[in-house]
């Protein structure tokens, strides 16, 4: 006589395991608890980044936009200037992001010694600095965390290798959790979570279920991270799509002329978003404007942290006023890039795309957690002799 038990309120067992399956199953267990506590950090960490856009624009919404539009906006560089007569103890600002819709403000990204990144907005029209926020100092802080512990060098190998594992677990844990034969009962532990059941149970169901759901958009991010990474690898990939990596083309680009007079760099801006209706916004380059003899700047709907959403850019003779034309492998690079990146980041779909690796993020965050349940609960289980009492959790065959 053979006792099964059919409430399903605790894991399925999984029958004698080849050879083949001991070692994926060795191979998804130790490096993944090895490495639990970092991949928890960096699954964290990159998941509280994906809404920083929204958070920084959320905590300055009040300052967005200007009180009253005025007919003409001040030089780019007067604004520029104003800034380095506001914060003279700070670097050149790295970027100014500036927009299509003129009751916009525009702001400054910029680095102080003592207060960490810093976002300063502007009024285009008066030139006066609106607010000096650090909310953006916060998700710097974070996405260092993410990638190196805040140990560069070191903690940057850590992370790196980390998330090597956490690919092999990945694919190791589908390899697991693919059923040796497809049945009713087998579906129904692949696809369902028993949100009743026992704590062992659920948490069994969250780890395999949820893990599987959340493996395509939690793959992607691990290799986009890994390219973002290795500096070889993403030149490989860029290469691979018939980009060019190796900015060669720029040692043609203007020099810088002393006592020059520079073209506006607004009429400039005003061309290209004529000649691009589908960009709303420019992310200018400023931290080297005082010694190049050139503008750059990248057109985009929106201008994140660290991905736009759509990617044009643009370089512009700083002394004629002429758009320059870039190669188009140059152009190819800068837009493969930016789906890396944008792919890493949630941008690739507006807030759908964000929802997704959000969510994501968090089941990634919570795998190596109830991963370490499951193997605590069967370190620990004790045998306990067979009570033959027929009832309702019981067939007999």
């Amino acid at each position: 006589m053979r006792i099964r038990r059919t409430n399903g309120d605790t894991p399925p067992k999984k029958g004698t395991k080849s050879a083949f399956g001991r070692f994926i199953a060795w191979i998804h267990l130790w490096p993944s608890l090895i490495s639990a506590i970092i991949l928890i950090i960096v699954c964290l960490t990159g998941t509280i980044i994906v809404y920083c856009d929204e958070i920084i624009n959320l905590v300055n919404r009040d300052v967005m936009y200007v009180d009253q539009v005025k007919k003409e906006k001040l030089p780019a560089e007067t604004l520029i200037a104003n800034f380095k007569k506001e914060f003279p103890e700070r670097r050149n600002p790295g970027y100014m992001v500036t927009y299509r819709d003129p009751a916009r403000t525009v702001k400054f990204n910029s680095y102080d010694k003592k207060k960490g990144l810093r976002l300063v907005f502007m009024d285009p029209y008066t030139g006066r600095v609106l607010k000096d926020d650090g909310t953006i100092h916060f998700f710097y802080i974070t996405a260092h965390i993410h990638n190196s512990l805040l140990w560069h060098g070191t903690g940057e190998w850590i992370i790196d290798i980390a998330t090597i594992i956490f690919l092999i677990e990945l694919i190791t844990g589908l390899i697991l959790w693919w059923p040796a034969k497809w049945t009713k009962t087998t579906r129904e532990q692949s696809f369902k979570v028993k949100w009743k059941a026992r704590f062992k149970r659920l948490n069994y169901d969250l780890h395999n279920v949820l893990g599987f759901y959340s493996l395509s958009v939690v793959a992607v991010l691990t290799i986009t991270g890994l390219i973002i990474a290795f500096k070889p690898l993403a030149n490989f990939t860029i290469s691979a799509f018939g980009g060019d990596p190796s900015h060669r083309w720029e040692k043609t680009l203007p020099s810088f002329r002393d006592n020059a007079h520079p073209h506006d760099l607004n009429k400039i801006l005003e061309r290209e978003f004529a000649s691009q209706p589908w960009a709303t916004e420019a992310r200018v380059s400023t931290f080297k404007m005082d010694s190049s003899g050139y503008y750059m700047f990248t057109l985009t709907r929106m201008a994140g942290l660290k991905s736009q959403d759509g990617n044009y850019p643009v370089f512009a003779n700083k002394y004629t006023g002429e758009t320059l034309k870039v190669p188009g492998k140059a152009v190819l690079h800068e837009n493969i890039e930016n789906v890396y990146w944008s792919l890493h980041m949630g941008t690739w779909l507006g807030w759908f795309g964000k929802l997704v690796t959000f969510t994501g993020g968090l089941i990634a965050t919570s795998l190596p957690i109830t991963g370490f349940y499951i193997w605590w609960g069967r370190r620990n289980k004790k045998k306990r002799p067979v009570k033959h009492k027929a009832n309702s959790n019981y067939s007999f065959q």
